[in-house]
Protein backbone atom coordinates (compact mmCIF):
# COMPACT_ATOMS: atom_id res chain seq x y z
CA UNK A 1 0.00 0.00 0.00
CA UNK A 2 1.16 3.49 -0.77
CA UNK A 3 0.52 6.72 1.04
CA UNK A 4 -0.21 10.08 -0.57
CA UNK A 5 -0.01 13.60 0.84
CA UNK A 6 -1.87 16.27 -1.16
CA UNK A 7 -0.73 19.83 -0.39
CA UNK A 8 -2.88 22.92 -0.88
CA UNK A 9 0.01 25.09 -2.03
CA UNK A 10 -1.82 28.41 -1.72
CA UNK A 11 -2.93 27.59 1.80
CA UNK A 12 0.50 26.49 3.02
CA UNK A 13 2.28 29.43 1.39
CA UNK A 14 -0.31 31.79 2.83
CA UNK A 15 0.24 30.47 6.34
CA UNK A 16 3.71 32.05 6.52
CA UNK A 17 3.84 35.86 6.56
CA UNK A 18 7.14 36.04 4.68
CA UNK A 19 6.14 38.42 1.88
CA UNK A 20 4.80 35.65 -0.38
CA UNK A 21 2.17 38.05 -1.78
CA UNK A 22 4.88 40.03 -3.56
CA UNK A 23 6.10 36.98 -5.51
CA UNK A 24 3.62 34.11 -5.58
CA UNK A 25 5.67 32.15 -8.10
CA UNK A 26 8.80 32.47 -5.98
CA UNK A 27 6.90 31.40 -2.87
CA UNK A 28 5.59 28.32 -4.71
CA UNK A 29 9.14 27.51 -5.87
CA UNK A 30 10.47 27.74 -2.30
CA UNK A 31 7.71 25.43 -1.04
CA UNK A 32 8.44 22.99 -3.86
CA UNK A 33 12.15 23.00 -2.98
CA UNK A 34 11.35 22.32 0.69
CA UNK A 35 8.95 19.50 -0.19
CA UNK A 36 11.46 17.90 -2.57
CA UNK A 37 13.93 17.30 0.28
CA UNK A 38 11.48 16.80 3.16
CA UNK A 39 10.39 13.44 4.51
CA UNK A 40 6.83 13.96 5.76
CA UNK A 41 6.27 10.21 5.97
CA UNK A 42 4.33 9.70 2.71
CA UNK A 43 5.38 7.81 -0.42
CA UNK A 44 4.08 10.48 -2.77
CA UNK A 45 3.55 14.20 -2.26
CA UNK A 46 1.22 16.10 -4.60
CA UNK A 47 1.61 19.89 -4.60
CA UNK A 48 -1.41 21.66 -6.09
CA UNK A 49 -0.76 25.20 -7.34
CA UNK A 50 -3.21 27.73 -8.69
CA UNK A 51 -3.16 31.22 -10.17
CA UNK A 52 0.11 33.16 -10.26
CA UNK A 53 1.86 30.50 -8.16
CA UNK A 54 1.88 28.18 -11.19
CA UNK A 55 4.58 30.36 -12.78
CA UNK A 56 7.03 29.29 -10.07
CA UNK A 57 7.05 25.53 -10.70
CA UNK A 58 6.26 23.55 -13.85
CA UNK A 59 3.67 20.80 -13.60
CA UNK A 60 5.14 17.30 -13.49
CA UNK A 61 6.98 14.78 -11.35
CA UNK A 62 10.25 15.31 -9.52
CA UNK A 63 11.04 12.10 -7.64
CA UNK A 64 8.41 11.53 -4.96
CA UNK A 65 6.96 15.02 -5.55
CA UNK A 66 4.36 15.69 -8.23
CA UNK A 67 3.23 19.23 -9.02
CA UNK A 68 -0.26 19.77 -10.40
CA UNK A 69 -1.51 23.05 -11.88
CA UNK A 70 -5.18 23.68 -11.13
CA UNK A 71 -7.05 24.56 -14.30
CA UNK A 72 -9.76 26.38 -12.39
CA UNK A 73 -10.64 26.23 -8.73
CA UNK A 74 -7.73 24.91 -6.67
CA UNK A 75 -10.08 23.29 -4.14
CA UNK A 76 -11.76 21.21 -6.84
CA UNK A 77 -8.36 20.04 -8.10
CA UNK A 78 -7.24 19.16 -4.57
CA UNK A 79 -10.45 17.18 -4.00
CA UNK A 80 -10.01 15.36 -7.32
CA UNK A 81 -6.41 14.45 -6.46
CA UNK A 82 -7.44 13.25 -2.99
CA UNK A 83 -10.37 11.21 -4.34
CA UNK A 84 -8.17 9.54 -6.96
CA UNK A 85 -5.52 8.80 -4.34
CA UNK A 86 -8.08 7.27 -1.95
CA UNK A 87 -9.13 4.91 -4.74
CA UNK A 88 -5.57 3.64 -5.29
CA UNK A 89 -3.64 4.28 -2.06
CA UNK A 90 -3.73 3.03 1.48
CA UNK A 91 -3.34 6.30 3.34
CA UNK A 92 -4.23 9.75 2.02
CA UNK A 93 -3.97 13.11 3.76
CA UNK A 94 -4.62 16.64 2.54
CA UNK A 95 -2.83 19.66 4.00
CA UNK A 96 -5.16 22.68 4.12
CA UNK A 97 -6.58 25.12 6.62
CA UNK A 98 -9.74 25.61 4.53
CA UNK A 99 -12.52 24.12 6.68
CA UNK A 100 -14.91 23.57 3.79
CA UNK A 101 -12.19 21.75 1.84
CA UNK A 102 -11.26 19.73 4.94
CA UNK A 103 -14.85 18.49 5.17
CA UNK A 104 -14.93 17.62 1.46
CA UNK A 105 -11.71 15.60 1.54
CA UNK A 106 -12.72 13.83 4.75
CA UNK A 107 -16.00 12.86 3.09
CA UNK A 108 -13.92 11.41 0.24
CA UNK A 109 -11.94 9.26 2.71
CA UNK A 110 -8.82 11.35 3.26
CA UNK A 111 -7.46 12.80 6.49
CA UNK A 112 -7.17 16.59 6.79
CA UNK A 113 -3.99 18.08 8.24
CA UNK A 114 -3.28 21.73 9.03
CA UNK A 115 -0.45 23.67 7.35
CA UNK A 116 1.33 23.88 10.73
CA UNK A 117 1.70 20.08 10.65
CA UNK A 118 3.48 20.25 7.30
CA UNK A 119 5.65 23.21 8.29
CA UNK A 120 6.92 21.19 11.27
CA UNK A 121 8.04 18.47 8.81
CA UNK A 122 9.89 20.78 6.40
Amino acid sequence: MTSVLVVDGANVVGSRPDGWWRDRGGAARRLHEELSVADPGYDEVVLVLEGAAKAGVPAGRDGHLRTVHARGNGDDTILAEATAAVARAGRVAVVTADRALQARVQHAGAVALRPSWLLEHL
